[in-house]
């Protein structure tokens, strides 16, 4: 079985899973980040002091293989106007506080829920820590917070964490043991990057002989890569992670003049690329869809594309 290793978070992460897991012949591990600081999950993390689990509650939903009543059960949040203390959580978060409390353990927690939702592969936070991610902007401002760091109109020099984060043993043996490695789909630097700047997770990453491979994104996000194009998103991974990408897949789907003109006025463009040459191999399909007037990367395309891709790329 080859083994493949998907790094980031956020909805892109889960996209992707939800067409990677359907893939015969390849034992699936995903990396997710702990950073988030936003919503429910944030308020959790501050009460608790505990990881961010958001990202992790969407990946167990993608991956899960059980009835659907209980990942509908784990997406389910409760209104934000209720005056009640669950106002505006999220269950899923609910349950995962809940099981890390009682066992002590986020990895744990992860296995006990993965059990019961039939997963398929394995779910691995980058860290075990409460970490807050940071970033420096061009004007050398810093900016603490997940969910701050797109709010600030400025453009991105790097992101990092003031204090000292370990990866977890499970992240590093999985790199390690990995004949591809996938980063994406998911915001640049709130998703991606945050994986990659945990030292002892980059050091693995630079060791390992894997074929690291980049899903680029469709769209340009607002406060966080505004006018940013192909080879910038790859440059910002390998800038960050002192190493190379081999291979970027990227979406040339014709999109729907009405479809852009709505994600134009928020301020999000095509992603496009400039150059000619690169030290990157680029290959094109046809991977979005764009129901309800969405641009949105099709699970069910990722899966044809990459069940070819994975025949041909392993360890180097």
């Amino acid at each position: 079985m080859k083994k493949v290793v998907v790094i980031g978070g956020g909805t892109g992460q889960s996209v992707m899973l939800r067409g990677l897991k359907k893939i015969e012949d390849i034992h699936l591990s995903t990396i997710v980040t702990v950073a988030d600081d936003g919503g429910s999950t944030g308020r959790l993390r501050r009460s608790y002091h505990i990881p961010a689990m958001g990202d992790i509650r969407n990946v167990l939903i993608a991956l899960s293989e059980s009835e659907p009543l209980l990942t509908k059960m784990m997406d389910y949040r409760f209104e934000k106007d209720d005056e009640s203390d669950v106002a505006g959580h999220n269950l899923g978060n609910l349950m995962l506080t809940a099981l890390i409390k009682s066992s002590g353990s986020l990895m744990q927690a992860i296995s006990d829920l993965s059990k019961v939702l039939k997963i398929k592969g394995e779910i691995i936070p980058a860290s075990s820590q409460a970490i807050t991610l940071c970033a420096r902007m061009s004007d050398n401002t810093i900016v603490r917070g997940e969910s701050n760091i797109p709010k600030y109109a400025n453009r991105i020099q790097c992101v990092f964490y003031q204090e000292e984060v370990k990866a977890t043993t499970e992240a590093i043996s999985a790199v390690l043991d990995a004949d591809v490695i996938i980063f994406g789909i998911g915001s640049l630097y709130t998703s991606i990057i945050p994986n990659i700047v945990i030292d002892d997770l980059k050091e693995a990453l630079l060791k390992s002989d894997a074929t690291k491979i980049y899903l680029c994104n469709a769209m340009t996000q607002p406060g966080e890569t505004d006018d940013y194009y192909l080879e910038d998103h790859v440059q910002a991974i390998e800038e960050h992670l002192k190493g190379m990408i081999d291979l970027v897949v990227y979406a040339n789907d014709i999109l729907p003049p009405i479809v852009l003109e709505r994600y134009i006025q928020q301020q999000a463009f095509p992603v496009l690329h400039k150059e000619v040459t690169h030290h990157y191999q680029i290959e094109e399909y046809q991977l979005l869809s764009f129901e309800h007037d969405l641009i949105r990367h099709d699970s069910e395309k990722i899966r044809m594309i990459f069940s070819d891709i994975l025949k041909r790329v392993g360890k180097k």
